[in-house]
């Protein structure tokens, strides 16, 4: 999968949740007759948010987007359906590319060399991005839900 089609379906995927979380809390606070909704729903949300934040900044250091780039399209992860309308943007800027730079290059800066890595071993990459947003939501889960 080339850069731009794996931050489309990720951002896609995290507008997708949030829409499910937003009806999880409907479900809760307004017919107040569930909370199933949003504890499924919100474990969901969180994980895909976070492989939507992992993807951003691989396609980031790959692609050499500028820092205010990058921060922009992990901000967007933050209000609902934002990551949509940053995925339109960062297409319309060529911001991800049909494939990936550092697949073919050498890398040159120090945190090219692991994404390097990812691209050039896509099933070990795929692996160790699952792993990454399998520690990162444990520690998310052990750290607590947002205060609120």
């Amino acid at each position: 999968m080339h850069p731009r089609s794996l931050l489309r379906t990720v951002a896609r995927t995290e507008a997708i949740t949030w829409a499910l979380l937003l009806l999880g809390m409907f479900l809760k606070y307004v017919t107040e007759t569930t909370e199933l909704g949003v504890r499924v729903f919100g474990m969901l949300h969180g994980v895909v948010f976070i492989a939507y934040c992992l993807t951003v900044v691989v396609v980031a250091i790959d692609a050499r987007w500028r820092p205010g780039q990058a921060l922009l399209g992990l901000v967007c992860a933050v209000p609902p359906f934002a990551t949509l309308w940053f995925e339109k943007y960062a297409d319309a800027r060529g911001l991800g590319a049909d494939a990936w730079r550092l697949r073919r290059s050498d890398p040159s800066r120090g945190l090219d060399r692991p994404v390097a890595w990812l691209v050039r071993n896509p099933l070990a990459g795929l692996g160790t991005g699952l792993v990454a947003v399998g520690v990162l939501t444990a520690v998310a889960l052990a750290v607590g839900p947002p205060a609120g």
